[in-house]
This record gives C-alpha cells, structure tokens and sequence, in this order.
C-alpha cells in the first residue's frame, strides 16, 4: 500500500482525472441526448443505472486490457491495395471504426427527426420510442466505446490499475453529478441540442480517425497506418478537437443573441 502513496502516482492520478473529465465530456452529452428516447418518467434512473453499470464495465474493461493488452495490438487483417487501400486492422482498429459509425448515424438520425418534425411541443413524445431497458444497454454500450481511447490514453500514462480505477470512479461520479443538470439544460434550451448533435458528428469523425493509426501504434510499425487513397488516415487532434467545440459553442451564442435583438426591434417596429 506504502508504494501506492508516492508523488508520481498521486501526479498521474491528477492528470488522469483531468484526462478523464475532458475525454468524458462528449460521452456525457451522449448520455444526456439519449436518455430522452426513454419514458419520460424513467429518463433519470435510465442515466443514473447507465452510468453505474458502464463505470463498472470500464473498470473490468480496463484490468482485462492491462492483462491482453499485447494480445489486443496483433492486427488480424491488412489491406494491401497499392494506391487505393493499405493498412492493418486490430481490434482497436474496429471499435473506432464501429463507434465512429454508430455515433454519427445516431446524431445524423435525430438531425433528421428535427427537420421533419411539425410541432416542436410534440418532439419528446416521438424520440420516446425505446424502452428504458434498450436506452441503458446503448448507454452502457457507447460508454464503453467512448471510454476506448481515454483507456489507450490513461494506459499510456501509467500502469498502476488502483490509480487507474481511482481515475475512472471520479470520472463517474462527476458524470453522475452533471448528467441531469446537462439534460434540463438542453431541454430548456432546444437550440443547444441541435448544436450538441452537430458535436456528436465531430465526435464520430474523431473516432474514425483514430482509427487509422491504431495498428501502427500498437506494433510500433508505421507500414500498418491506414492509408487511403495514399493519404494517412489520421486523428484530429484534441486541441482542434475542442478548439471547434469552442468555435460552434460561440456561433450559437451569438447567434441567439442576434435573433432575440433582431426580434425586439421588430416588435418595436410592429407598434
């Protein structure tokens, strides 16, 4: 236990809170724009009971990476289509690729629900349309899927699983905290869930770029990057990453302020 108490681990355990925190906020608007496909009166123990039991799941997800990690890394396919398609796939390869895939096809689908929808008012009864049951296990499933790259991160900054596991509960927790008051939010204010799907997609194309290096990265071996087309297929960085988050957060700042200003000079005018 003494070994445990030293400053590196409680540094690192600093640093992974925070990695946790920032890679977590996208899962969290997941979670908050999915609960509300459940009843009405069950969208808050849905979020509660998702979070617990994905936490839970990252936590044995976590050791079993640990112990297989080297097992994990091996790609089990290679494209080797000169000019066109070269690369080796790993199951990192395809939890980026399938999340990626997932994510933008869930924020692309309720984009759509928003434009064909006729009364605002009637919005929730329709995304209703899942049982409480199915939203938990995608919640649970998603998290899991979010949860991916932070896991490569954290392992990537220490391998001392109490440290680790501690990292993961306080990155729960706060979701915990946070998730019902980000979802009044966005129901009180339906602009910012439009805004929180256009994130979504970003995400989606986040994980899809991981994809690209995860082989190569894994063996150490940069002939596995994925290359398409003879491009790299490459991640976007967090910096720019969060640094577009910024930028569309703002946008609908000003915007909204713009529309209600546009609004109350009309009404001037109308007298």
């Amino acid at each position: 236990m003494a070994e445990l108490l030293t400053f590196e681990n409680f540094a690192n355990l600093g640093v992974l809170i925070f990695l946790q925190a920032v890679l977590g906020f996208d899962n969290l608007l997941y979670i908050s724009i999915e609960s509300q496909r459940a009843p009405k009166e069950y969208q808050k123990s849905v979020r509660f009971w998702g979070i617990i039991i994905a936490v839970g799941l990252r936590i044995v997800l976590l050791f079993t990476m640990i112990r297989l990690i080297d097992a994990l890394k091996d790609p089990f396919y290679i494209f080797n289509i000169p000019g066109v398609l070269t690369g080796g796939v790993n199951f990192s390869t395809m939890v980026f690729v399938i999340g990626g895939i997932f994510i933008m096809y869930t924020a692309f689908k309720e984009i759509t629900h928003m434009l064909t929808i006729h009364e605002l008012g009637h919005a929730g009864g329709k995304k209703s349309s899942k049982s409480a049951r199915q939203v938990v296990l995608l919640i649970v499933m998603m998290n899991l899927i979010f949860s991916f790259d932070s896991i490569l991160s954290a392992l990537a900054i220490t391998d001392v699983f109490p440290v680790l596991a501690i990292a993961i509960l306080a990155s729960g927790l706060a979701m915990l905290l946070l998730a019902d008051g980000v979802t009044t939010f966005l129901q009180k204010n339906r602009m910012y869930e439009v805004l929180g799907l256009f994130i979504l997609l970003i995400v989606g194309v986040v994980l899809l770029g991981e994809a690209g290096p995860a082989a190569a990265h894994a063996m150490h071996n940069d002939d596995l990057q994925i290359r398409v087309f003879g491009y790299e297929l490459l991640p976007m960085s967090k910096t720019t990453f969060y640094f577009s988050v910024v930028v569309l957060v703002i946008v609908e700042i000003v915007q909204t302020g713009y529309q209600r200003k546009l609004a109350a000079e009309r009404g001037k005018n109308s007298h």
